[in-house]
């Protein structure tokens, strides 16, 4: 990035310290791990806003290109916490619960707007919205013993939360995201990645180790290219063909301008494997 662009749009995340997470960096890729595992790993109304403000953050981040959200302990993460999240809620004003709920999708927008792809890694229970942030991610690598629902009708609420309508179906499909969304049951892990929801499956002790490599493998790529494929992704679900055709048509021709780009072709021709670095 030129040197005149970077004050308010270049950031680092040396020194930083999650609070009601944990946030770790290895080479380029930031490694968030949900760690309240005597519980499960239940989301709090701190761990949301500090989880959408971090996300947030990484869109002016460059020396992180992938990131990996795991839980600790051999679950993902079981949702909104009972006694700190839904027992409050049920004492609180329409207002406050409107600022709440759009909070929670605040989180979504910004897992869906950071440039770098997100994988999760799901081990055990996946429920709620620690669902809803598996099925944001942009990659999903689960176990066979993995257990993902979308409960949300099980505790009186409806299947429609933070997005879940609109993203679940283009996963896998309008029919299993309504039997998953009005059931609130278990997907299991051969059956999510049958369905599509999970692209990977490994065994529990491996799904870091592989959630990890994969995002390395990733970061190793051209970072400018990978964040204009997920503002792609996200941007075309409200195109028709012929804009989506017209918008790609435009991202490949700035994506041509990048010294990546370029650095690809001198590679190819010098018969070297390219070495990207995201400009």
């Amino acid at each position: 990035m030129d040197k005149h662009l970077e004050a308010g749009n270049r950031q680092s995340l040396a020194g930083y310290q999650a609070t009601h997470f944990s946030w770790e960096q290895r080479g380029a890729v930031g490694l968030i791990t949900l760690n309240r595992p005597e519980r499960k790993n239940p989301l709090t109304f701190e761990s949301y806003a500090e989880l959408r403000d971090l996300f947030r953050r990484l869109s002016y981040v460059e020396e992180v290109r992938a990131i990996v959200v795991q839980g600790a302990g051999g679950n993902f993460c079981s949702g909104g916490d009972v006694h700190e999240i839904i027992g409050p809620l049920t004492q609180m004003s329409m207002p406050d619960l409107l600022a709440f709920t759009r909070m929670t999708g605040d989180l979504v927008k910004a897992m869906r707007a950071c440039p770098q792809p997100v994988i999760a890694a799901i081990d055990g229970v996946c429920a709620g919205a620690g669902a809803i942030i598996a099925m944001a991610s942009d990659l999903r690598v689960g176990t066979a013993r993995s257990k993902t629902a979308f409960l949300f009708t099980r505790v009186g609420l409806a299947g429609c939360d933070m997005g879940a309508c609109a993203i679940l179906p283009r996963i896998v499909g309008q029919g299993r995201a309504s039997d998953l969304l009005y059931s609130g049951r278990s997907l299991g892990g051969d059956e999510g990645l049958a369905w599509g929801f999970f692209n990977r499956l490994a065994e529990p002790e491996a799904l870091l180790e592989a959630s990890v490599g994969w995002a390395s493998e990733i970061a190793t790529g051209p970072g400018f290219g990978h964040a204009m494929t997920k503002k792609m992704l996200h941007q075309e679900w409200n195109m028709g063909v012929d804009e989506a055709i017209e918008a790609e048509a435009q991202a490949q021709a700035i994506c041509m301008m990048t010294q990546d780009f370029h650095r690809a072709y001198h590679a190819f021709v010098a018969k070297q494997r390219p070495e990207f670095k995201g400009d």
